[in-house]
């Protein structure tokens, strides 16, 4: 059974480099890679903070929060 891997974004620069070098790396026989940019996609914020996610980009793989680079806390996010 594949882990679930979901990758939050802001559509920046750093998290669109992130996404391109890190989303695609993840071996695709073992994780389950979901993108969610919240550009595109602003009602998936509050499901990201209950995930543990405090800044983006970042990963939640497996239930767990994993922040990859300090690009937007995420009030930044929100626009606050």
């Amino acid at each position: 059974m594949k882990t679930k891997a979901i990758f939050y974004h802001a559509g920046c620069p750093v998290c669109v480099s992130a996404e391109q070098q890190l989303a695609g790396a993840l071996d695709p026989q073992r994780y389950d890679v979901e993108i969610v940019n919240f550009a595109e996609t602003p009602q998936r914020i509050a499901e990201a903070e209950r995930a543990g996610v405090v800044s983006v980009p970042a990963f939640v793989i497996g239930g767990s929060p994993f922040h990859i680079n300090f690009g937007a806390s995420m009030a930044d996010v929100k626009g606050g």
